[in-house]
This record gives structure tokens, sequence and C-alpha cells, in this order.
């Protein structure tokens, strides 16, 4: 039996099957506010409660924090149907997950800063993101930078763009340098709301609208030098323990990610396959008479067309090998498997493509309707499209891919 830590409610299910006991409700709750929250570009709060409230953003937690302990095939599970709710709020909820199950592999965070982190889940949702990425994408050593202060503390400056839930944020991870002579990298951990952040809402995009992935500034915020993680010589030798602590990681981020496509996606075909089988053909004499109890996909419905028939088992087909390869490989992972995750690049990218091509099969099968702002399929499209925001570069990882077959034909010639 699981020990409940002091640090976690004691209303938040303490195991995984209870967590998802409560997902389809969750689900429903996110499906029925996704189009406001998408119109108006308003941030999902009453969403982001109730996966607080069902226990699904600390599902990750390690037993030892008195968490569930969800390994990384629950975790796809749940953001696979959370992806079908609303995909702005899956990618939130997929990023504070992946901070969880990193803290639970190997610790990273300090103790007592992570106590702290758990503590804001007694008050409500506690959200966490990494912030990595600034303006302009370069290569090289961050912009922002970590000053030492008299006292010994951080002093953070920078600018840090696509941040994922920003106004809500309880607390962020922020990647930055120091100004050392030889400068170093790693994260500082800052809390959401500490004096000098400000969130500047330049987040516009086609989809993902209500993600609130907006720019945040950092001036002159204090963090305490406890709270600088992983400080290390910027461009010097990595261990190879480190080196596989972060293709774990990345493995974890593009499986998690990848299932939360899939949701997407699912979505897609379910409103297709519902607007199929109410669609009266054009030319009802094709169709043969209805008679005795009506199936869905017989009578008079597109759905009884074998064309239409067709495209949806090349889309279902597609789709299960997809969700195949992301559960397989997530199994995988847990089980310590290497191969398992050298390939989660490669089925990121296989993922993204399916996903992407299933939901543009939707709407052409769904002709002008799919486009239609009345209805969600024209959404999942936008959804679809932004969530390559958060992944490399396709050119980035089939070079990687390139490199790989290169090096291990090589070998085998030799």
């Amino acid at each position: 039996m699981t020990t409940r830590s002091a640090d976690l409610p004691t209303d938040v299910p303490s195991t995984v099957a209870e967590a998802l006991a409560r997902l389809p409700r969750v689900v429903d709750l996110l499906a029925a506010r996704a189009e406001e929250h998408d119109r108006d570009a308003t941030f999902p709060y009453q969403g982001v409660e109730a996966l607080h409230e069902a226990g699904l953003l600390t599902l990750t937690v390690a037993p030892r924090y008195g968490g569930p302990g969800g390994t990384l095939a629950d975790t796809v599970r749940v953001l696979g149907q959370l992806g079908r709710g609303d995909a702005s709020v899956a990618v939130l909820a997929a990023f504070t997950l992946l901070q969880h199950a990193e803290q639970a592999r190997a610790p990273r965070w300090p103790a007592p800063v992570y106590r702290k982190l758990l503590a804001e889940s007694r008050r409500g949702p506690a959200l966490v993101d990494t912030l990595r990425t600034e303006p302009g994408g370069g290569l090289g050593l961050p912009a922002t930078v970590a000053r030492r202060a008299a006292d010994g503390s951080w002093v953070l400056h920078g600018r840090k763009t696509y941040c994922a839930g920003s106004e809500a944020l309880a607390w962020m991870a922020v990647w930055a340098r120091t100004d050392e002579p030889a400068p170093r990298t790693g994260l500082f951990l800052v809390r959401g709301d500490a004096e000098g952040i400000e969130i500047d809402p330049v987040w516009d995009q086609l989809g993902l609208r209500a993600s609130a992935g907006h720019d945040v500034l950092f001036d002159g915020v204090r963090v305490p030098v406890e709270a600088a993680v992983g400080l290390a010589e910027a461009g010097g030798p990595r261990s190879e323990a480190v080196l596989a602590a972060e293709r774990l990681d990345l493995a974890w981020r593009d499986l998690a990610l990848s299932a939360v496509l899939l949701g997407v996606a699912r979505a897609a075909q379910g409103w297709l396959v519902r607007f199929l089988d109410r669609k009266p053909p054009a030319n009802l004499t094709e169709l043969p008479p209805v008679s005795g109890p009506r199936r869905p996909g017989e009578g008079h419905s597109l759905a009884n067309l074998p064309r239409y028939r067709t495209a949806l088992g090349e889309m279902e087909s597609s789709l299960i090998a997809a969700e195949e390869l992301v559960s397989g490989l997530a199994a995988g992972v847990d089980r310590g498997e290497p191969t398992a995750v050298t390939r989660a690049a490669a089925a990121q990218l296989t993922v993204n493509r399916t996903a992407t091509t299933a939901v543009q099969q939707a709407v052409a099968l769904a002709g002008n309707p799919g486009l239609s702002r009345r209805h969600p399929l024209e959404r999942h499209l936008r959804d679809i499209l932004s969530g390559r925001v958060y992944f490399p570069a396709e050119e980035v990882v089939l070079d990687a891919l390139g490199c790989v077959a290169l090096e291990r034909g090589t070998r085998r010639a030799h």
C-alpha cells in the first residue's frame, strides 16, 4: 500500500487506477469548453482545475513523494485522451507530468524546492514548464543570463518564448548561462509569481490558442543559490550518465507530445464519423432502400458509400499503427530498453505526419463543413498544425537518424 506524503492533498488519487477512472469526465469537460477558449484565446483555468482535482497533474509524482508513480505508458494513455478533449490543456498537462517524471527518475530539483512545488497542489493546480526557447531560436549559449548578487544568490535577466501556460505557471525551470569568465549553463528554478517576471502576451498562433505560450521576461529575478540546477561548463564534456539521462528525457517528451497529437486526430475522426452518418449523399439513387432497424453507416448517409468507408478504413489503419508505435515504445522505455529510447525521435516524426494527414483527410472528406467555424474539425486541424512548435524541425530529426543509419552501415561493412 502506498504511503501518502504530507506534500500532496489527501483527496488526490493515490493510485494510477483512481486517476484514470476520473479521466472520462475530465475529457468531456474539456471538450465542452474547448471551442470557447479557442475562439477567445482565453486560458482554460476550469479545465486545468479539473485535471488537478482528478489527480492527473500529479500522476507521475514518485511513490517516495506520496504520488501514484505513473509510468510513461500511463502518461501517453492519459495525454491521448486529454488531446481528444482539448489539445491546449493536454499540452499543459504534458509539460507538468514530464517535470514530475524527471524528478521521479533522478532527483534534480533540490528537496526543499521540490517540496514547495508539491505543496502548491494543496491550494490548486501547480503547472510547471521548462523555458528554453528564445527569440530567434539561436544555437549555442542562451541569451538569458544569471549574474551573481552580493549575497551569493543569482539574478536572472532575459526573455523566453513559446512558454506554454506562461500566465498560470506555479514554477518555471529557466535555462540560462552564468556571467562567469567561463560560463556555465543550467536550470534556474523560479516561482511563477516572483518579482521581476513579466508576461508579454504575444501568443496569437493558428492553433493551441488556449495554451498561453506567451513570452516571459526576466528583469532582475532573484534565484536562491540552491535553486540553480545542473550548472556545468558550457560546451564542456558530459558524462555518459548525463547524456543517457538527457536521451531518456527526450524520449519521454517525444512520446508524450505524440500522444497529444494522436488524441487530436482521434477527435477529428470521431467528428467525421458522426458527420458522415448524418449527411445524405447528393444522389440518393446510388443507395439501396432502407429496411429493418437502421445501424450506423446504413441508410441514406455518406457513411453508406464505399469510398467513404474505404477512406475511413485508411485513417483507422494509420492511427492504429501510430498508437501501437507510441504505446509499444512507451512500454519499452518503462522496461529500460535502450532501443525504445533511441527510436522515440523517429516515432514522433512518424506520428506527427500520420496525425496531421489523418486530420487533413477528415477535412477533405467533410468538404466545406469541415472548414466551418461552426464545427470543431477546423480547430482540430489548426491544433495539429500548431503542435509542431514543440518538436524539433523535421530536417534535424532526419539528419540525426541518417547519421545513425550511416554509422550502423559503416560498422557492418568493417
